[in-house]
């Protein structure tokens, strides 16, 4: 299985989160830039396409995560096979083919957005039935708990 935390880090390049953590707001950032320069990609605006594509998949519209990259198999005279990606920048192909294994293996479906609204960060979701909806339970989990307690007392 190919590893989908290097999917994830590159997800969380994008940095929505608005909430305040004990009286400190976070602030949000893209670092895409900075991403895309370590990894040596050549093709920034593809770098973005690719993230938003992937990040509107796992927000659950029902997009085809690799609709607008797609792969092939490539087959050799000696009977080896190929992974071959329309993606010709090399970093970014390694993303688009972590994702092609992880549907093709079915853990793409542990890939996810944290299911509180004010965050939204991606998340590997590891729990044993596949059933986690927060990217930290200590954070986004706690919140929305307390929350739904406090309205629960109140009313």
């Amino acid at each position: 299985m190919i590893d989908l935390r290097v999917v994830e880090e590159f997800l969380n390049t994008l940095d929505e989160r608005t909430f305040s953590r004990h009286g400190v707001p976070h602030q949000g950032a893209d670092t895409l830039s900075a991403w895309v320069s370590t990894h040596q990609v050549a093709d920034s605006a593809g770098a973005a396409e690719l993230r938003a594509a992937l990040r509107t998949s796992l927000s659950g519209v029902g997009v085809d995560p690799l609709a607008a990259f797609p792969i092939r198999l490539e087959t050799f005279p000696d009977g080896r096979l190929r992974l071959a990606s329309t993606v010709p920048d090399p970093a970014l192909a390694v993303i688009v083919v972590a994702v092609a294994h992880a549907v093709a293996d079915g853990t793409w479906h542990r890939l996810r957005l944290c299911a509180a609204p004010d965050c939204r960060r991606a998340f590997l979701d590891t729990s044993r039935n596949g059933a986690g909806r927060w990217c930290s339970m200590e954070v986004c989990g706690n919140r929305s708990k307390t929350r739904t307690y406090r309205n629960r007392k109140n009313t």
